[in-house]
């Protein structure tokens, strides 16, 4: 089912703002929010191809988020 749209912002935007703090990035509100939206989408189809599947509810997406966002800002950091 999946966690819903409010809720995926919630977790979206405090995944964002965990990345931001673990890589000491200077980020808003709405960014925080979209890293980690994005992230947990990269993440998670990555996670899919090598056949791992994290649950559909806050803490493991809220730790998958987390850590897209902060690949994502890792990757930008790196080819920018």
């Amino acid at each position: 089912m999946g966690l819903g749209l409010i809720a995926s912002i919630i977790v979206g935007g405090l995944a964002g703002w965990i990345a931001s703090m673990i890589m000491n990035a200077n980020t808003g509100v709405f960014a925080n929010i979209a890293l980690g939206i994005v992230g947990a989408l990269v993440l998670n189809a990555v996670l899919s191809l090598l056949g791992i599947y994290a649950a559909n509810s806050w803490i493991p997406q809220l730790i998958v988020g987390a850590a897209g966002a902060s690949l994502l800002i890792a990757a930008y950091r790196r080819f920018a």
